[in-house]
This record gives structure tokens, sequence and C-alpha cells, in this order.
């Protein structure tokens, strides 16, 4: 790698050029990447990926004045001093605050580049050149905002919110609600049960764990496994299996953890309480994202944890 420093006047005029090429295409890709589901905020990024080519199409003009026809390949990942960027395309699917911060964090480096190179140079074409694409850089987040108050209308921007928050429930909420619920609910009846017939919060302990443990890996790889995201729009399938695995394993664990207080009454009472706070839990986000009203969220989700729960406390006593 070069140090910026080091570079001639030619070699930065090509460094600049590459990185709107650069920009233009991530751009282009963002909205290719929203076109689908965020239609307005694609034609956004659409007249942003027209402004960078604009800037791409008056530095080539300068180059070739100067420098002739020939173009070096100088790119960002060829200087010191550049942040690495994630590509686009291992990012996917697109959420609109990531492609939103990704934009603004572009931009203040392109602005930053562009007032150092100014200050180098001592050509005044070149100098004015960069000097003004650097204060159009730093306008570029009103014209960002221009282009939003443009295509974004209440309308539009209702809609996309509306998709977004429809992502969030199927690629999020969903996987990690269904882990929740069948950790919080199927380990009831395993952990009460060892409870109940050994009298030894340390033996339900285990038990719980093993139950927990197990039971993550099994509902983690079963999300993973059911469907590759492609056609449903769940999401990459092993963010779904983690979420789905790790909020298993954590509603297992929560009720199983009094049984780490060595005596048994308290245990089993510290053991209840949590159980009917994780219910609670389960019975809100249902309300919350699912739409379920809260009378029959509370009503379905403690039928269930009461069923399986009266099942353990049987088993064990027996």
């Amino acid at each position: 790698m070069r140090s910026f420093e080091t570079l001639t006047e030619r070699e930065i005029l090509a460094l600049a050029i590459s990185g709107e090429e650069e920009d233009e295409r991530v751009y282009a890709d963002f909205a290719d990447g929203l076109r689908e589901t965020f239609p307005a905020t694609a034609a956004v990024f659409d007249g942003m990926r027209a402004e960078e080519s604009t800037h791409r199409r008056r530095l080539i003009g300068l180059f070739q004045q100067k420098f002739g026809e020939h173009i070096p390949l100088i790119r960002r990942q060829d200087v010191r001093g550049f942040v690495t960027r994630k590509p686009v395309w291992l990012i996917r699917p697109l959420g609109l605050d990531t492609v939103r911060k990704h934009a603004g964090a572009m931009e203040a480096e392109t602005r930053r580049f562009y007032e150092r190179a100014a200050a180098r140079t001592a050509d005044a074409s070149l100098r004015q050149l960069l000097g003004d694409l650097a204060q159009e850089e730093r306008s570029h987040e009103d014209r960002a905002d221009e282009l939003i108050r443009d295509k974004l209308q209440p309308d539009a921007k209702g809609a996309e919110d509306q998709a977004n928050r429809r992502l969030f429930v199927l690629q999020i909420v969903q996987p990690g609600l269904a882990g929740l619920m069948d950790g919080s609910v199927s380990t009831l009846a395993p952990v009460f049960a060892a409870a109940f017939a050994t009298h030894k919060p340390w033996d339900a302990f285990l038990v719980g764990l093993a139950a927990s443990l197990g039971a993550g890996i099994s509902m983690g790889f079963a999300e993973a496994l059911s469907d590759d995201g492609s056609l449903t729009g769940r999401g990459h399938p092993w963010m779904r299996g983690a979420i789905c695995g790790l909020m298993t394993a954590l509603g297992g664990i929560g009720h199983t953890l009094p049984f780490l207080i060595p005596g048994f009454t308290a245990a089993m009472t510290a053991a209840m309480v949590v159980v009917v706070l994780e219910l609670a839990a389960i019975s809100w986000i249902r309300h919350r994202y699912m739409e379920t009203s809260a009378v029959a969220a509370a009503l379905q989700v403690g039928l269930g944890g009461v069923l399986v729960f009266a099942t353990g406390v049987l088993i064990g006593s027996s």
C-alpha cells in the first residue's frame, strides 16, 4: 500500500476517478437491492448515483486535458487511510438504516479525501476542481435531503416504513419469538419434573441446562434448514437459525437458573416467578409485533404454560 502523501497529482486524480466510479456502483447496488421493497428510497439512490456520475465525468475530462487518455487503476484499497468497506452483496438483504448509515460514511470519507487532495496539489485547475467537489460532497447530504423530500412523499414514506417493519418481524421477531416460546414452554416439564422427583435443586438445574441447550441447538438448525429465504423473504437462514437457537436456549435457562439456589422451596418459588415473567414477556411480544390482542395473547401463552407445567409436576410427583 502507498501512503497518501507519496501520490503524484496524476495519481491523486486517478484515485479520485476510481473512487467516484466505485461510489456510483455502490449507489446503483443500493438502488437495485431496495427497488422491490422500498421503491421510493431506491429512486433516492438513483439520484445520488447520477450525482457521482457527474463528478466522475468532470474528473475524467480534467485528467484527459492534463495527462492524456490512459488512466491508471489506483483504488482506495491501494492507499493507506481509507476505510475498508464491506461489499454490498455481503450485506443483503438491505435494510434502510444500514444503507443510509453506509451512504453517510461514504460521503464523509469522500469529502475528507477531496479536502486533503486539494490542499496537496499546486495545479490551479486541479485544486479548484477538487475543492469544488469537496464542497459538493459537503452539501451532498443536503442534496440527499432534497431527493428524499422529492421522492419520499408521505404516502411512500409510510408504505416503506410499514414494509421495513414487516421485514423486521419476518426476519427477526418471528424466529426469535418461536425460539423463546419453545424454550420457555417446552423445558418447563423436564425441569419441574426433575425438581419434584428429586427435591434436589442441583439435579433440576442440570436437567434444565441440558434441555435448554439441546433445544437451542435443535431449534437453531431446524430454523436454518427450513428455507433459504430466497422466496419467502425471511432473510439469511443462518442468521434466523442463530436468533431462534439463542432465544430457545435463553427461554429455557431463565427458569433453570433459580435452581442454583440451594433450598428447594426458595428455588421453586423463584423459578415460578421467572416462569410468570417469561410468559408475560412472550404475551407482550405477540401483542406488540404479531397484532394479537393482549387478552388473547395472555390466554394462549398462559394456557400452554399451565398445561406443560402441570405435566411436569404430575410426572415428577408420581
